[in-house]
């Protein structure tokens, strides 16, 4: 039953109580006159008795004697009946100021409106929630930009140490120059990389995600992926393979999608067992289906179930080098369920595996 439906059942409810009121106490106001009228009747009056005279002077105005009565009884039915639905319309008012600062105790209603009490119960209990998410991710991105700024800190530092020493040491070696020129660099790109984490968390709050679709090769995207991340999955003597046909041809935002993919096989670099395989397969029927599965420490399902959350990090004591500001998962998410599909996570056996599946337009 909807709303609507059930205002209609409680307002025809209070109309359909209210006529049978009125139907009711006319009809007995005019048995009662006419049984008052047949007992009076039964009597033989003296002139001079004083009831008989209050009897005809109230048969002289019979109409006002009539009237008066009948219409405050209308009257009175009519106050009660509006009164209910003016309590009740007080009632909701004051339940609902209740929302804007909602709190933990139930919303209490007449009986009357057990539909409307539990309507804003649960308005109540997803503004706690909202206001709770809400909370929780202010408070993870204020410690994320603190590990930022903390961790700004170290490589700023050392850039700062090193050029010291390439400004104050005159007859410095070629080596030693080199060495030095080559930590410093090291350290400015990863202030860019820490920097670009601030830019990140801007975006993500305050612009919207277009896409803009054209027809690519998705293969191709993944074997070019897979060779970029070749570098830093040498790093760590990973392996990785990439399975699909030879040609999947996908309608999507090239960028955006590549972003997806991106997010996804850097967490699956960061979190694989040094060593071991990472395996990209590529299917396509009724959908687009595209699987990354990495061998690592498996994810707690309590972690598992916020992973797409905005600010959420695996391990937040971790430093930022083990991970990016927790949004890759989270616009990840956005930009493929903005493509009508959806991302999945599971993790069992040292096992862990994201789905990512995109309708065929």
């Amino acid at each position: 039953m909807n709303k609507s439906s059930r205002r209609t059942k409680l307002t025809r409810g209070i109309f359909v109580q209210y006529i049978l009121a009125l139907v009711i106490f006319t009809v007995a106001f005019f048995a009662l006159f006419a049984a008052a009228y047949w007992f009076v009747r039964q009597f033989y009056w003296q002139y001079d008795d004083p009831v008989y005279q209050f009897l005809k002077f109230v048969q002289r105005f019979l109409v006002f004697f009539l009237a008066v009565p009948f219409i405050a009884g209308w009257g009175i039915i009519t106050y009660f009946f509006m009164s209910r639905p003016l309590r009740y319309l007080d009632e909701v008012i004051s339940a609902s100021e209740s929302l804007a600062n909602p709190a933990d105790e139930q919303i209490i209603l007449s009986d009357k409106l057990k539909s409307v009490q539990d309507e804003l119960n649960r308005a109540r209990e997803t503004s706690l929630h909202n206001a709770q998410v809400a909370k929780e991710n202010e408070q993870r991105k204020n410690d994320l930009i603190v590990y930022l700024a903390h961790d700004l800190k170290t490589p700023l530092t050392s850039v700062i140490g090193y050029l010291t020493l390439l400004r104050d040491e005159q007859e410095i070696s070629p080596e030693l120059r080199e060495k030095y020129l080559s930590i410093s660099l090291d350290k400015a790109e990863r202030l860019e990389e820490l920097i670009n984490e601030f830019f990140e968390i801007t975006r993500f709050n305050l612009s919207n995600i277009e896409l803009q679709f054209s027809r690519i090769n998705l293969t191709r995207m993944l074997e070019q992926l897979v060779f970029e991340f070749q570098p830093m999955l040498n790093e760590k003597q990973l392996h990785c393979t990439l399975t699909a046909a030879p040609d999947i041809m996908l309608k999507c935002d090239v960028n955006k999608l590549q972003r997806v993919f991106d997010n996804l096989l850097r967490n699956a670099v960061f979190y694989s067992f040094e060593g071991s395989e990472i395996s990209i397969t590529a299917e396509q029927s009724d959908t687009t289906v595209v699987r990354f599965v990495n061998h690592g420490d498996t994810i707690p399902l309590e972690k598992l179930e916020r992973l797409f959350e905005q600010f959420f990090r695996l391990d937040p004591s971790r430093g930022t080098n083990s991970g990016g500001a927790g949004l890759g998962l989270a616009i990840a998410k956005q930009i493929t369920e903005l493509h009508g599909g959806s991302i999945t996570a599971k993790s069992e056996n040292e096992l862990i595996e994201f789905t990512v599946t995109i309708p065929v337009l």
